[in-house]
């Protein structure tokens, strides 16, 4: 209990700095580039001194620290802003109003609490999809190391790697859903949308967990315990599962963390190509739109969620190998 406890209290004190700098990092990037934020809330028609007005209303002429450090406080009691273009309707709410035209717009927390839990179903089933390929081949790859299926799994991951996901996001598109009639893809009217993206998904993700697996196996084989247990004559199945597996996952489940990072980028793309209205498309939507709420509260979101996935799966190695010290 008391490593636990020291365990938690330590990871997230890391995983609190580094959502302070990734959204700090973010929050200064967004206000370096080109552009008023004021005159994007009240459109082209606005005169530059009611511009003016309402960026020092908004606190958008503030230093930097000193905007962040109110955000920081906005975010602490649980508000993440305003949508500058977003209406609560849904849509984009029209520019050329005051300030108080704000209020006719989405709330952040409004916006993320409609895209989020897609994103996360989508998520859920592309990691199923990706297990479902990589662990059936990374296993028997890895049992047969240097052997004909060992190469084929190496070719076969290497497909994949070379595959692009918006060029595969668009055939599968083009052919299964407009051609064939398949499966629907294009939006979301139900669950049945959300297996060609995640297919797309896994695809991208599928090599590095079967090489990884792969690899885990081979090394894991080769250790002593495992020939000891072959000589105490326990079955194959129990030294599989109890010794070869076993040590074998502590490697792919680090993998599986430093990875949420690159399935959060692929997610981007293949929900703005396939209309999927996650956080994906919410974010190349905004990013387009330089809607700066909007993308600091998907960028704090995201940055949450791979510190948390990060000390779960630290968690659950320091149980499969006590050894481990992090």
């Amino acid at each position: 209990m008391a490593f636990l406890a020291t365990f938690l209290i330590r990871r997230l004190a890391q995983g609190v700095l580094i959502v302070l700098i990734v959204s700090f990092a973010i929050f200064t990037a967004l206000r370096l580039v080109p552009g008023d934020p004021a005159r994007l809330i009240l459109g082209p028609m606005a005169s530059d001194a009611v511009v003016e007005q309402t960026a020092r209303e908004m606190g958008l002429r503030d230093p930097i620290p000193v905007q962040y450090v109110h955000w920081l406080g906005q975010v602490l009691q649980g508000n993440l802003g305003t949508s500058f273009i977003k209406a609560k309707s849904g849509g984009e709410a029209a520019g050329g109003r005051d300030t108080s035209a704000l209020g006719d717009k989405a709330t952040v927390v409004a916006l993320l609490e409609q895209s989020l839990p897609m994103t996360l179903q989508l998520a859920a089933l592309a990691l199923v999809f990706a297990f479902l390929i990589s662990v059936p081949i990374g296993i028997v790859a890895g049992m047969n190391s240097g052997g004909w299926f060992d190469r084929f799994a190496v070719y076969l991951g290497s497909a994949f790697v070379s595959i692009p996901n918006f060029w595969l996001a668009i055939v599968l598109a083009l052919v299964v859903t407009a051609e064939l009639q398949w499966i629907p893809s294009i939006g979301y009217q139900g669950f049945s949308y959300t297996i060609l993206p995640a297919f797309v998904i896994a695809i991208e993700m599928s090599p590095i967990f079967m090489r990884s697996l792969t690899s885990s196996i081979a090394s894991a084989k080769q250790r002593n315990f495992v020939a000891l247990a072959d000589v105490r004559g326990l079955s194959k199945r129990r030294i599989f599962l109890r010794h070869i597996l076993r040590n074998a996952a502590v490697p792919v489940l680090n993998i599986f963390g430093v990875q949420i990072g690159a399935m959060l980028g692929g997610v981007l793309i293949v929900e703005y190509i396939f209309n999927y209205p996650g956080i994906g498309l919410l974010t190349v939507q905004a990013v387009l739109e330089r809607d700066f709420p909007v993308i600091q509260g998907v960028a704090l979101i995201s940055a949450c969620i791979f510190v948390v996935i990060n000390i779960l799966v630290d968690l659950i190695s320091t149980k499969i190998d006590p050894r481990l010290d992090f």
